[in-house]
């Protein structure tokens, strides 16, 4: 056809205004494409049908994307469910399918020290001392009178306060 450009791709030409998508069927012209299946697509229309949709925006997913629960998600919207911090390349686990980043879910969930008040978690191997429904950090084991540690002695019960032997003789 005169006037009109030849449009070449792996051996096959076509007209320009032939060159069509196989999906939407307009002219794909000189945009950029992508072969798939034995058709040709424009970029916006092979998003739409074949890319994957972010859980979070609902967005095509073009580059990168995590998988968290068989869904994928854009990295920028994987996001700790509780302050929203971003979790792609962090360390965080999970609640009820919900993700947590690590500080969230200790301040939410993790057991708390009667001692210190903070989280007891289990991250490098941190050890901790129960008794009777309470938890204490190894460190923070230790008799109320006189705060000598309690870990691997023998210590006596006051109420709720925990005694060494010697403290617990003179009360």
């Amino acid at each position: 056809m005169p006037g009109s450009r030849k449009m070449e791709y792996k051996g096959n030409s076509w007209h320009e205004t032939c060159f069509l998508c196989n999906r939407c069927q307009q002219p794909i012209g000189t945009k950029s494409f992508i072969p798939k299946d034995g058709g040709y697509f424009c970029a916006s229309c092979f998003e739409k049908q074949f890319a994957y949709q972010c859980s979070a925006c609902k967005k095509a997913i073009t580059t990168g994307g995590v998988t968290y629960q068989d869904k994928p998600w854009h990295r920028e919207c994987f996001l700790c469910i509780s302050c929203r911090k971003q979790l792609s390349g962090q360390r965080f686990t999970s609640r009820e399918n919900y993700p947590y980043c690590l500080d969230c879910f200790s301040n939410l969930y993790a057991k708390k020290c009667v001692g210190c008040t903070k989280p007891i978690t289990s991250l490098a191997g941190a050890k901790y001392i129960s008794f009777e429904e309470r938890q204490w950090h190894s460190e923070c084991f230790s008799c109320t009178a006189c705060s000598v540690s309690l870990v691997g002695r023998g210590f006596l019960t006051q109420r709720d306060n925990i005694l060494c032997t010697d403290c617990g003789r003179e009360k």
